[in-house]
């Protein structure tokens, strides 16, 4: 667990609020920013930006829940949302959102802990996740391009595919360029030409 996190806390009330900070001291976490107006947390955004931010409603509707999601920015951060009450269609509203954590039965103070924790991890393996997403659909983009640049080798030149594909790599490693890029500027170049 990590001690130094900056965490932004939305509570309208008070006693709630001393409640959270106290929980969250004794978890080990001392940088703390309580805002009492869910219509701040926009500016404070600004002004600084919270590793996770730790949001009590008692009974948000989707457009609250929508709106936190996005003024919170929860895809770059772990958001962790408290609920009093909720139904399915709220629950699938809040993980559409992106929200790491969505509590239901409101905040008590010895769940803040594991529930934040619980939270970055999630946040973190599904950052993960979409990573290795976006790495594995770039290798496939990048997998067709080569794949195109070498079609255009083989009827240009009458190569086999091997040999086309030595071809960009020769051409590549001349240049001191990737194979996708050397790909990219041919298939580029044949573009132009039709």
């Amino acid at each position: 667990m990590q001690s130094d996190l900056n965490i932004l806390v939305v509570e309208l009330d008070e006693a709630k609020a001393s409640e959270i900070i106290d929980a969250l001291h004794e978890g080990g976490w001392k940088n703390v920013t309580v805002i009492a107006s869910a219509s701040a947390l926009q500016h404070i955004l600004t002004l600084q930006d919270p590793d996770i931010i730790l949001i009590d409603l008692e009974n948000p509707d989707r457009d609250t829940l929508e709106h936190f999601s996005l003024v919170s920015n929860a895809h770059n951060r772990p958001v962790a949302m408290f609920v009093d009450q909720s139904d399915e269609a709220m629950t699938q509203t809040a993980i559409s959102a992106g929200l790491s954590a969505y509590v239901v039965n409101g905040l008590r103070k010895d769940r803040i802990k594991p529930v934040l924790e619980t939270a970055i991890a999630r946040f973190e393996m599904v950052t993960k996740m979409q990573l290795e997403l976006d790495a594995a659909k770039q290798a496939l983009a990048d997998r067709k391009t080569i794949d195109r640049a070498k079609g255009l080798l083989i009827r240009a030149r009458g190569l086999s595919e091997e040999e086309a594909y030595t071809l960009l790599r020769k051409t590549a490693m001349d240049q001191g360029r990737k194979v996708i890029d050397v790909a990219n500027a041919l298939v580029t170049a044949a573009e132009l030409l039709q």
